[in-house]
């Protein structure tokens, strides 16, 4: 009869009586119970999704006090040991952003110094995942922040749909990127009565590889906006343009280049039929929302009925949700990796996708050290 190992103890159980308990979904608190899992939030609404995981995992949410002081300095104080243990940081990001990253910072390192084993972060949005690319005279914010982490103590991170997957270089520990889409194509098959009908948008060239995995899953047409204006890609807000240092030289005056031609774009056409279907449109961030609101109007105008916005990352800044609200974009569907219960109230059109399952079992697993490619299946290198 085959050994099996539970927590440290030996038991002769077959495989048949103790696999569905260590294994299953149900009873996820089974096997090594020596973890815990905190939530670095000061902002009550964020630490909703610790709570819905830490449900899931059938396990308290750690005892520790996050606070900001009258001079705004982040004081974090853990309440319970943490010696040896598997330590799990769950940190979702509010509009103020670079205090939720001095609270992960600050509470990593006072795990760090309480001899926390591992201290992994669970950050559902990467913030300043936009900043992955030089930019005029600026510099890679992503990467400063990666370092800083990994300064602070983390040893691992758990996060969901980066920006640009190459993001993941830019630590030098492992990084596990969640996918989304499995509970987003499940909302647009439960819930859009007549999704057989529906076509899927990029609104843009460079979303198509994205809309292109939706379509495919889903067995629908593609369309492609063209034309629409980028601003953070332009090239005559790059530096490259500045006018050059007058200098008076009595050497080499300089090579003559030859001159690029400017970037024209065309006015906004869709590639694809969108003429009575209706158009979905697929994205991993939503923000400022004028880009969607201008594709939806488009796509109106060229006979699509009813227009949809699935995208990971709800931040939905400044006037967004008054902006949904009065545009002709009938629903927006985000997950809960950012919270946004003051937009929703301010707009009825926001719907929210629940993802603690997925992270919760990446928790999981991670802690048992079990394989992470069941949370990746059918999903290739390009999606």
């Amino acid at each position: 009869m085959p050994i099996r190992r539970f927590g440290g103890h030996r038991s002769l159980a077959p495989y048949s009586q103790t696999s569905k308990l260590s294994y299953g979904y149900t009873k996820m608190n089974i096997s090594r119970s020596d973890y815990r899992v905190f939530s670095a939030n000061s902002s009550t609404a964020c630490t909703e999704l610790a709570k819905r995981i830490t449900e899931r995992l059938g396990v308290q949410l750690g005892k520790s006090v996050v606070y900001q002081e009258s001079n705004t300095e982040t004081r974090v104080e853990v309440k319970e040991s943490v010696r040896g243990q598997d330590v799990f940081i769950i940190q979702t990001i509010p509009r103020d952003v670079n205090t939720a990253i001095m609270e992960l910072l600050v509470m990593a390192y006072a795990l760090k110094t309480s001899c926390a084993k591992n201290i992994i972060g669970v950050i559902p949005y990467f913030p300043y995942s936009k900043q992955c690319k030089m930019r005029k005279r600026g510099s890679i914010v992503c990467k400063l922040l990666a370092s800083m982490l990994a300064k602070a103590g983390l040893t691992h991170i758990i996060t969901m749909d980066l920006h640009q997957k190459e993001i993941q270089g830019f630590f030098n520990f492992p990084i596990d990127n969640l996918r989304a889409s499995p509970f987003l194509i499940q909302y647009i098959q439960e819930e859009i009565a007549d999704y057989r009908n529906a076509v899927i948008v990029a609104k843009s060239p460079s979303a198509a590889k994205r809309a292109q995995a939706y379509a495919e899953r889903l067995r629908l047409g593609l369309a492609v906006m063209h034309g629409e204006a980028q601003h953070s890609e332009s090239d005559m807000a790059d530096g490259r343009h500045s006018p050059p240092l007058s200098r008076t030289t009595a050497g080499h005056t300089g090579l003559e280049l030859p001159l690029m031609m400017p970037k024209e774009k065309p006015p906004i056409t869709v590639v694809g039929d969108v003429g009575g279907r209706i158009a979905i449109i697929v994205d991993d961030i939503i923000d400022d929302v004028e880009d969607f609101v201008a594709a939806a109007e488009n796509l109106k105008e060229r006979g699509a009925y009813k227009i949809y916005i699935m995208a990971t990352h709800g931040l939905l800044s400044a006037e967004a949700p008054i902006l949904i609200e009065e545009s002709a974009i009938d629903e927006v569907v985000v997950t809960n990796t950012v919270p946004h219960e003051v937009q929703k109230l301010q707009c009825s059109k926001i719907k929210t996708v629940d993802v603690s399952l997925i992270l919760a079992e990446a928790i999981r697993r991670i802690h048992n050290g079990e394989s992470m490619s069941y949370l990746f299946r059918n999903i290739t290198v390009d999606d």
